[in-house]
């Protein structure tokens, strides 16, 4: 089985899209809670992957988006939109980020604990 790469492509519209190299199960996790009406369609030796991104997340502030292939739990990707009026260098995109993916790897941990008792 080829591992799965993610390359994004464009953020337009309110769609975020990006290709993948490998056909896989992925879920978009945004304040932890997967999104709905992501989609994966065939594309030229890969795969395109469209993600809808909730008006809720076009407001000031940093709101950061995890990619996940959900048959390994292993991250493929992420994207952030910082609105508003941010610093130079704004580390507080860096932060959501770690926290969105601390998030998944607690998710990860208590869900292998459950399989293991």
């Amino acid at each position: 089985m080829t591992h799965p790469t993610l390359t994004p492509i464009r953020f337009e519209n309110g769609l975020w899209q990006g290709y993948l190299q490998a056909e896989t199960q992925v879920e978009v996790l945004y304040l932890g809670e997967p999104l709905k009406d992501v989609q994966v369609k065939p594309s030229d030796n890969g795969w395109t992957l469209t993600v809808p991104v909730p008006v809720v997340a076009l407001s000031d502030g940093v709101h950061s988006f995890v990619i996940v292939d959900t048959v390994t739990s292993e991250k493929l990707g992420d994207f952030t939109i910082i609105a508003g009026v941010p610093a130079a260098d704004d580390l507080r995109a860096e932060v959501e980020l770690l926290r969105a993916e601390l998030d998944m790897l607690k998710r990860a941990f208590r869900r292998a604990q459950s399989t293991d008792e």
